[in-house]
């Protein structure tokens, strides 16, 4: 049977990111996609317009039909907005017996708040234990431990932050730094740099949600940690390279260039 990779995330109007981007990037990769909305946005090249979260009951039930039914290989999270949501996934997520990706969004492209402050706490204290992999950026990073990245040589400091509370592998996003797009995968004891070229492309929205979507279809088709976050990363690269101009702002990374490569 196809690998099945559930992602619980909040829905991107505009297709670049969040639910959308995660189902595209699924379905580049070969694996049956499957959502869980968390959250309604009002979005387009030039921001977030608004954003309306769903009820607790309502993301839970579409979790259990989906799990229960037709079974998953992988859980990817990203938008939350709340300690009430990000509380009530945790729960879930280590209730099922499949890795977990979580993206720990914190604000849009844009610098659009995506999750309440008042969150931050079950973020750290429930959602990051119950992940196989956490993929922040530099400003989720600074956002859940202090640590601020302004070099190369940060990215260790940053992993060893979050790992501190719990999950079993983190990715440390360095595509903020300047020079080529280094990325920290550590465990706390093997390290795996991963290193690309930087492309002159602005229209990169969507790349965290469409990395952590990538990875997460790796393990349901049963890399390892460390092979599917390689082939992860070469797909996004790939992405942002072909990434396009959408409306007047910034447009969304290129899903579909694996497909005419």
């Amino acid at each position: 049977m196809i690998p099945r990779v559930l992602t619980v995330a909040g829905s991107d109007s505009g297709g670049g990111a969040g639910i959308q981007a995660d189902l595209k990037t699924m379905l580049a990769l070969g694996v049956h996609g499957m959502s869980v909305i968390t959250a309604v946005t009002a979005q387009n090249s030039l921001g977030v317009q608004g954003a309306w979260e769903l009820p607790v009951e309502a993301v839970r039930a579409q979790y259990r039909s989906v799990v229960d039914d037709i079974g998953v290989q992988a859980v990817k999270t990203g938008m939350l907005a709340s300690a009430e949501l990000v509380e009530a996934v945790a729960e879930l997520i280590s209730g099922t017996d499949a890795p977990s990706v979580v993206d720990p969004v914190g604000v849009s492209k844009h610098g659009d708040s995506l999750l309440a402050t008042s969150a931050l706490e079950s973020v750290r204290t429930k959602l990051l234990p119950v992940a196989t992999v956490a993929t922040p950026n530099l400003d989720e990073v600074a956002q859940l431990t202090g640590v601020r990245v302004d070099s190369e040589d940060d990215l260790r400091r940053a992993a060893e932050a979050v790992l501190e509370y719990g999950p079993r592998w983190v990715l440390i996003k360095g595509g903020h730094l300047s020079g080529d797009a280094v990325d920290l995968l550590t465990d706390g004891s093997a390290e795996h740099w991963l290193r690309a070229p930087r492309h002159d492309n602005r229209h990169t929205h969507g790349t965290g949600c469409t990395l952590a979507s990538a990875v997460a279809s790796g393990l349901a088709k049963g890399l390892s940690v460390p092979d599917a976050v390689t082939a992860a990363k070469a797909y996004v690269t790939g992405a942002i390279a072909a990434g396009f101009a959408l409306g007047a702002g910034i447009g969304p990374v290129d899903h579909g260039w694996w497909f005419r490569t």
